[in-house]
Order: structure tokens, then C-alpha cells, then sequence
């Protein structure tokens, strides 16, 4: 679960649902623009055979370091698929954030956030803009069970230390990648438990900078959706609370857990966690589905269906974005010829360009 956020400016709000050249797939990546902006896209691609590194430094003089045209986001995802992005810059605190964004809209650039990279497909092209990324780590506990976490804290790890000093709640996101703000964007579960259940409030940054702070009460979360998906003046989420129930059974629920995830995923191989969400109301999963058309081991190039997990698909060796689409594009076509049922992704394609 990435903390993935995709911004494009007013003049590109049509790529809503991107489809890659010779690919079926529609993948619904969360878009939003600026409020109060009337500018156009105005951000070059640089072309491969002139890729120099460049540093610049936000006017507010917070000594915040854009590079240029170098960084490679196979290496910020855990697909290990991706090309160059033409801005990158690593933030470790809100007021970073802010200055990040800030930079973004008055350069005119559409930006994503992102976390771990662990639901997410870049593309070979790269991307034409800006790459955050989230080291917004911080956790805090000053009562029994509350936790004010960091977006860009890690999620197994809240889940872990949550577990071991005794409380429930978050067992599940043990064995789970990704970060605390991805995991409430998506609102990740798994074992009958999900991010949702614990959350008490969430803090974050609107696109114009201001903060707010979201309890609980008054956001509607839903299978693997939360409302931050639909805000489109969301900038970032900044922060999560947590508050969890004390439990004794906890710390042998995540063990548990562990144990069942390290026999039955792919734990050490690249890729995303699951590519599809469980169909609902059929009592049967995406990786049931997709193992019963006889799809486990299946290729299309680098890329491979898991003969662990039939719902997790590999990077077996030189995977471009372009194998991975055909083959989620492949799958999704057999289970539906087979079965009938639709299977939806649960990874977000990130396009590499404002097309026109």
C-alpha cells in the first residue's frame, strides 16, 4: 500500500482512466487538481541519452533538493518496474510536504506521493513530473493504545509493535509492505480485520496548504476505498490515529499470521501484493479464480502469475510495465470468459504522460 497520490493540472483532469497502448486494462488511479490554479502543463520529458542530475532548492529556502531526470522509480517500487521520473524529492516532515507541493504548483508540475511502492505499476517511460516520497515517520503513543503515526511510517511494522505490547487491531498488517498513509488510502485488510476498524482520526494537507484533521465519525471507508480517494483537494495524508483495544491474544494472532503469509506468498519475490480485489458476495477470492482457470506459473515475458499465490504476480527477471499490463489484461480475460466475473485491480498504473 503506497501512499500514492497522482495531481495533474486542470488541463489534464481527462486521465482519469488511462489505458496503455495495447492493453485492455482500465485502472482507476486516483487523480486531482490544484484549486485556484489556472496554469498549463508546461514540464518537458527529458529525452534517455541526456539524463543529468540537477538539484534545485525550494524558494522558502528549507533546503529541500529536487533532482532532475535521474532518479528511477523501479527503484521506489516493489515491482522493481519503472523509468526515469523528471522530478523526485524526499520529504521528511509535513512542512517539507507543503514546501514539496508548494514547488509543484508554482512550476506547474503534476505530482504523485508515494510511500513504499507496494501497490503501484510504473511505467518504463517513467513519469513527467514529480515523485514525493514520503519519509513522514514518526509514531507517538502517550496513552495505552493510541498511536499518532507518521504517514511514511512503515505498516508492518506499526502492526508489529502495535501486536507485541498488547493490543488488537492490527494484527493483520504484520506481514503486510507498504506505509500507514497508503494503508489508510487504500484501507489494506486481511484475516477479517482492515486499516478502517482502528483508525480515529486522520490528519492531512490540502492542495492549497492548509491542514485538517478527518475523526473518524464523519469519513465512510469501504473494501479496499476510502474517502481520500475521492477528495479532489487532498494533497496528502500527514498523519494517522490509531486507537486500539488491549488484548492478550494479540501478539499470537500476528505470529500466526506471519507463519500463514510465509507459506502461502511469495515472500521475497518482486511484486505488489495482491493485483485484484476478492470479488464480492461469491464466497470465492481473485487468487481461487485465477488458479482455477489454470493461470498459476503463467508468463508474459519478465512477467508471472505466482505458483505460491495466483493473485500475486512477479517480476520474474527484466518485467516491463508493458508485460505486466498484458498480463493482467490476460488474466482478467480468462477468468471472465471462464467464469463470468469481472476481476478489478487493486494496483494503481501510473501513466508516464499528460496525453493530448
Amino acid at each position: 500500500m503506497s501512499n500514492i497520490l497522482l495531481h495533474s493540472l486542470p488541463t489534464a483532469n481527462y486521465l482519469t482512466k488511462p489505458k496503455p497502448q495495447n492493453s485492455s486494462i482500465s485502472f482507476h488511479t486516483s487523480y486531482s487538481s490544484p484549486t485556484n490554479s489556472s496554469v498549463s502543463f508546461l514540464c518537458e520529458h527529458s529525452n534517455s541519452n541526456s539524463k543529468q542530475e540537477q538539484t534545485q532548492k525550494c524558494k522558502d529556502g528549507l533546503n529541500l533538493n529536487f533532482i532532475r531526470a535521474s532518479k528511477l522509480l523501479k527503484d521506489l517500487s516493489t515491482w522493481g518496474i519503472g523509468g526515469p521520473c523528471n522530478y523526485f524529492v524526499q520529504v521528511q516532515n509535513q512542512t517539507q510536504l507543503v514546501s514539496a507541493i508548494r514547488y509543484c504548483h508554482e512550476h506547474s508540475l503534476r505530482f504523485i506521493i508515494i510511500g513504499k511502492g507496494s501497490n503501484c505499476l510504473f511505467d518504463n517511460l517513467g513519469f513527467d513530473g514529480c515523485v514525493i516520497l514520503n519519509r513522514i515517520e514518526f509514531l507517538e503513543s502517550n496513552e495505552p493504545g493510541i498511536y499518532r503515526v507518521g504517514s511514511g511510517f512503515r505498516f508492518n511494522k506499526l502492526g508489529m509493535q502495535c501486536s507485541n505490547e498488547g493490543f488488537t487491531g492490527l494484527e493483520f498488517a504484520g506481514g503486510i509492505p507498504g506505509t500507514v498513509g497508503g494503508a489508510t488510502y487504500m484501507n489494506a485488510g486481511a484475516n477479517g480485520q482492515e486499516t478502517a476498524d482502528v483508525v480515529d482520526s486522520v490528519e492531512i494537507v490540502k492542495n492549497d496548504g492548509r491542514f485538517q484533521t478527518l475523526n473518524r465519525i464523519n469519513l465512510k471507508f469501504g473494501y479496499r476505498t476510502s474517502p481520500f480517494k475521492f477528495m479532489k483537494d487532498l494533497g496528502s495524508i500527514v498523519a494517522v490515529i490509531f486507537k486500539l483495544q488491549p488484548s492478550g491474544s494479540a501478539k499470537r494472532r500476528l505470529q500466526e499470521y506471519l507463519e500463514s503469509r510465509r507459506v502461502s506468498q511469495p515472500i521475497g519475490e518482486r511484486c505488489a501484493g495482491s493485483v485484484f480485489r476478492n470479488p464480492p458476495n461469491l464466497g470465492i477470492t481473485a487468487a481461487e479464480l485465477i488458479e482455477k482457470a489454470g493461470l498459476k506459473g503463467f508468463r508474459v515475458g519478465g512477467a508471472m502469475v505466482s505458483n505460491i499465490h495466483a493473485n500475486f504476480f512477479i517480476n520474474s527477471g527484466g518485467s516491463t510495465s508493458q508485460d505486466m499490463l498484458d498480463l493482467i489484461a490476460f488474466v482478467k480475460e480468462k477468468v471472465d470468459q471462464k467464469f463470468g466475473v469481472k476481476l478489478k485491480e487493486e494496483v494503481l498504473y501510473v501513466h508516464p504522460y499528460v496525453m493530448i
